[in-house]
């Protein structure tokens, strides 16, 4: 609730906002030497805030995927009636942060085991799932999975499904904590993840 009247309050000033754009799929850049992976694991705010200090992400972009209609608004995104989750695409470079870690550091700041939702945010777009782009990254959160389990009493619920589409969210959902930190959500939902991370990871923060 305090996350909709938040967003409430930003589509008035953000109504001029860019549509959502796709974005092409690439696993790997031959240029640059990075690969990409998208993940879902509740508001997308709380996985950008962490990964964007995460030690060899070169990129984090808020978004949408797993849906099954094209360019969709958060509006629409939060009806639950798309199909999409709330998603971000991490571009990282192998050879300084291992795809095991993005992983480990993935299962380490949400809940995969509560079933479409992650606290407060409930909805099929707050779900846990992992997008793998080739068979490599398959069996990469195929195993993550199956080490995340002795960290969780419960049943791990994350989704493993084939990537197909992104598509990057409204310009106003970009950075949104390193912009409105100190806004009630932010402080509530998105800053306690954020330390949680910083103090299990504090020696891969950039």
């Amino acid at each position: 609730m305090l996350r909709q009247m938040l967003i409430s309050g930003l589509l008035m000033i953000a109504a001029a906002a860019n549509a959502a754009a796709a974005e092409p799929d690439s696993t790997h850049s031959s240029e640059t030497m990075t690969e990409t992976i998208t993940l879902g694991g509740g508001c997308f705010w709380c996985l950008e805030a962490v990964f964007d200090e995460l030690k060899g992400v070169t990129r984090v972009e808020s978004g949408y995927a797993g849906g099954h209609v094209a360019n969709p608004s958060y509006e629409a995104v939060c009806t639950g009636t798309t199909g999409h989750a709330e998603v971000v695409q991490i571009t990282f470079d192998p050879r300084v942060v291992s795809r095991d870690t993005i992983l480990k550091v993935f299962f380490t700041i949400h809940d995969p085991t509560t079933l479409n939702r992650q606290g407060n945010d409930v909805g099929e777009q707050y779900r846990s799932v992992a997008f793998y782009r080739d068979d490599a990254q398959k069996a990469s959160i195929e195993k993550a999975i199956a080490d995340a389990g002795a960290e969780y009493s419960d049943k791990i619920v994350t989704q493993i499904v084939p990537f197909t589409q992104f598509y990057k969210a409204e310009n106003y959902h970009q950075e949104y904590f390193k912009l409105h930190g100190t806004q009630p959500y932010c402080q509530l939902v998105v800053a306690p993840k954020v330390a949680k991370f910083r103090k299990i990871f504090h020696d891969q923060l950039k």
